[in-house]
């Protein structure tokens, strides 16, 4: 149930003659263990995967041309006509993998691998001959070439990697590095590539062929080698030691996919989904260059014992261009039930000069120590016990309502979101599982009573995953509060993780719906009432992912509402639009996500221009340092030279300058959700109130 999408490794290989003969690797051929596996990969996903699938010529076109995207996405490596004499797998790729056929498969990758090998060598060789570009034509490289077609010529690969080598030699000039710096961190990173291209083994490309055949079905089903199944154990068990931030492959970098509430990268506050990796350094070593290499490379790199420090090199999410990257320091420590545990707070909402506290619960993760469960210990911990325990201190305190904040909460076990939403109501179901075989598993509260009955507002954002989104989904189809926030990630499916003869399968076995019947896969939950996020649903998300399952509905159950707020949401959303139009934080939020999809769909080309890039990336920064100081000013926080400090300020207010009383709250923009929410709540509350008051 938690957020860990796995996303398919993209590998990029090249080709092109060089002066001198290129290095040719010994072919890597399938080993008897692993064609063994694809056979009962095969029959596992014909027998055992919740879709419904033709392993027929559609599916094996889509299998081929899956294949071609993770080995060459970018269209920057093969010829077209090295891709011929492999276009029978085009209609064949099932049969391949049913009866563990893999040595054309694995051809084509010796094949591509033959091109990258000399492409990387043709690199260096450019850069013996020494550097000499001027920067200023008025040339441009395309960024996405995803949808470029194959080049039939070498002379159309020549020109395209001229370009790209003038441009990673612009990106660093750019960060003042003179020449013979440029030079030394590019031999750098091409003769990385170039090694570890080299130390390519026959797991490897099992493993890739493996991921092109199951992310063609769903992104979460994939299989995991010896070698994976160790490091997934470790991960489940959460006593990896590291940083608690799950990656995934993005073209030739890595990316922050999400951040383990409580875990060292959370924590520390320097690091943000989207963001990319692009080296890796220990605490006293040199950087390395992490761009293009494969993710459980950078993964092992990342890892450390407890109490190390990591030095990461960082491309912001929101940074406009490469050469906006910085470093910062993560000491690696493992993450306790206490790291994730709920937490509340009082919040004041000051009306008509009189305060309203409205309490706030903040769920990291839906956790449960298990083994004091099985133990049979009374006072094992768990998100049920504890926020129950924070809504009696609530309570005591006078609370009008309460908000329960499950941003950035990815999930965890299920049995956890089922007795939560049984805090809220009295008896009822809660969730619908439906496995490949259409039948239907129904989950429910059976203890009689409520914990807290009042006003309840869920708080989510497009991190919110699973069993965030069941929990979110019964409390909106109960009627029994408000769910405010952004649209939900949209992990309606369940996996499991089967073994195989070599390695394991982790295989999507069904699917969650509400007890409303629509399902919670790819759409996620949609909010009540809307706010806007920084974080980009075409980056992040269930419907971001390649070949997601779709959404559908079931039939739903049987089950009574608490309250109708559907009643209160136009003018609920009225009040809210009013206050957001004079909040700062708002404001921002909503022309920053405006500005960052202008210029994701803008920037499509670089310019190789050092001057017209600079220009462009100045008039796009300082639209970013606009925004940021329009909402400093409006709060009274010193104004920022330069954008990049946004992410490194520590927002505390200018020496001598005076707040108003609750702005030391209103200062981050993290916060501004937290509080709306509460406005939101209370409004509700009062409206409530008026109304059962004009019944009597």
């Amino acid at each position: 149930m938690s957020l860990f999408a796995t996303l398919s490794r993209s590998v990029a290989l090249a080709v092109m003659l060089v002066v001198t003969s290129p290095t040719v690797m010994a072919q890597i051929a399938p080993t008897d263990e692993q064609r063994q596996a694809a056979e009962e990969i095969a029959d596992a996903l014909r027998y055992g995967h919740y879709a419904n699938i033709s392993f027929d010529e559609q599916w094996s076109q889509e299998a081929f041309q899956r294949y071609l995207d993770m080995l060459d996405g970018q269209r920057a490596y093969l010829l077209s006509r090295d891709i011929e004499p492999y276009r029978h797998l085009e209609d064949g790729m099932a049969d391949a993998l049913f009866e563990g056929d893999l040595d054309d498969a694995f051809k084509l990758y010796d094949q591509l691998s033959e091109r990258h090998i000399a492409r990387m060598e043709w690199l260096l060789a450019r850069l013996d001959e020494g550097l000499a570009f001027d920067f200023d034509s008025d040339e441009r490289l395309e960024i996405d070439r995803e949808d470029a077609p194959w080049a039939t010529r070498e002379s159309e690969l020549d020109e395209l990697w001229r370009k790209r080598l003038k441009n990673d030699a612009l990106t660093l000039a750019l960060t003042d590095q003179d020449d013979e710096q440029i030079e030394d961190n590019l031999r750098q990173r091409y003769e990385g590539q170039l090694s570890r291209l080299r130390q390519t083994e026959s797991e490897d490309v099992f493993g890739l062929l493996m991921a092109a055949v199951s992310s063609t079905i769903d992104p979460h089903t994939g299989y995991l080698s010896p070698r994976q199944s160790e490091s997934f154990d470790i991960q489940m068990s959460l006593s990896l030691e590291g940083i608690g931030a799950l990656l995934q492959a993005d073209g030739e970098y890595v990316k922050v996919a999400s951040l383990v509430p409580g875990g060292p990268a959370d924590r520390a506050d320097v690091l943000e989904p989207a963001d990319r990796i692009i080296a890796v350094g220990q605490e006293d070593g040199e950087m390395v260059n992490v761009v293009g290499m494969r993710l459980d490379n950078v993964v092992d790199l990342i890892r450390g014992p407890k109490g190390s420090v990591v030095r990461l090199d960082i491309v912001p999410a929101q940074a406009v261009d490469m050469t906006r990257s910085h470093i910062v320091e993560i000491t690696r420590d493992t993450v306790s039930l206490e790291d994730q545990a709920a937490h509340g707070e009082v919040i004041d909402i000051e009306r008509d000069g009189e305060p309203h506290p409205v309490g706030v619960i903040n769920i990291p993760t839906f956790y449960v120590d298990f083994d004091a469960w099985q133990a049979g210990e009374e006072e094992y911990r768990s998100t049920t016990r504890d926020v129950a325990r924070e809504i009696e201190r609530l309570k005591e305190e006078g609370v009008e309502g309460i908000v329960l904040d499950l941003r950035n909460n990815g999930g965890g076990a299920l049995q956890e979101a089922n007795s939560l939403i049984g805090l809220f109501i009295d008896r009822g179901p809660t969730v619908q599982v439906r496995d490949a075989q259409g039948r239907i598993q129904l989950y429910g509260d059976t203890d009689a009573g409520t914990t807290y009955d009042g006003p309840l507002t869920v708080l989510v954002n497009r991190l919110s995953a699973s069993a965030s989104e069941i929990f979110a989904g019964a409390i909106q189809d109960y009627g029994r509060g408000l769910v405010v926030g952004s649209s939900t990630f949209g992990k309606g499916t369940v996996q499991t993780l089967n073994d195989l003869s070599h390695g394991q399968i982790k295989l999507t076995r069904a699917k969650f719906y509400r007890i409303s019947g629509e399902s919670t896969q790819n759409r996620g939950v949609d909010p009540d009432i809307s706010f806007p996020s920084l974080i980009d649903p075409e980056r992040i998300g269930e419907s971001s992912l390649d070949n997601a399952l779709g959404w559908d509905t079931v039939q739903n159950v049987q089950y009574r509402r608490y309250g109708t707020p559907e009643t209160f949401i136009d003018a609920l959303a009225a009040e809210h639009t009013a206050r957001a139009k004079t909040n700062p934080n708002f404001r921002y939020l909503e022309s920053q996500s405006a500005l960052a999809r202008q210029l994701r769909e803008q920037h499509t080309t670089v310019s190789l221009n050092r001057e017209q890039r600079q220009r462009e990336l100045e008039a796009q920064e300082a639209e970013q340092l606009s925004l940021e100081n329009q909402r400093r000013r409006a709060l009274n926080l010193p104004e920022l030279d330069e954008w990049m400090d946004a992410r490194l300020d520590s927002g505390e207010p200018e020496e001598g300058a005076e707040a108003d009383e609750n702005e030391d709250e209103d200062m981050p923009v993290d916060r501004a959700p937290v509080l709306e929410a509460a406005e939101i709540l209370l409004d509700y509350a009062h409206m409530q109130k008026s109304q059962r008051m004009a019944a009597r």
